[in-house]
């Protein structure tokens, strides 16, 4: 399911809660948790993301990199992940 999708059916089930003002305080509660989580697992510090970093560029060096030929290539390796 892609993020349209997946969007259009958040929406889709908006509408059917909207009307019922409890419902719609539990789905708010709800939503800023995930946004709570969501800033809280993507922030790293500086030694991190200076180590990850050197991972990276080491890995490079060792010839771990991914390379592509094409973009359709790159969008299908995209997609798997």
């Amino acid at each position: 399911m892609t993020a349209t999708q997946m969007l259009a059916e958040i929406l889709r089930n908006m509408s059917i809660i909207a009307e019922d003002e409890n419902l719609l305080k539990r789905a708010a509660k709800y939503l800023r948790k995930l946004a709570t989580e969501k800033e809280d697992s993507s922030l790293m510090t500086k030694e991190e993301f200076f180590a990850k970093i050197e991972r990276a560029e080491k890995d490079i060096a060792d010839g771990k990199g991914t390379t592509f030929t094409n973009k359709d290539d790159m969008n299908a390796w995209l997609n798997s992940l």
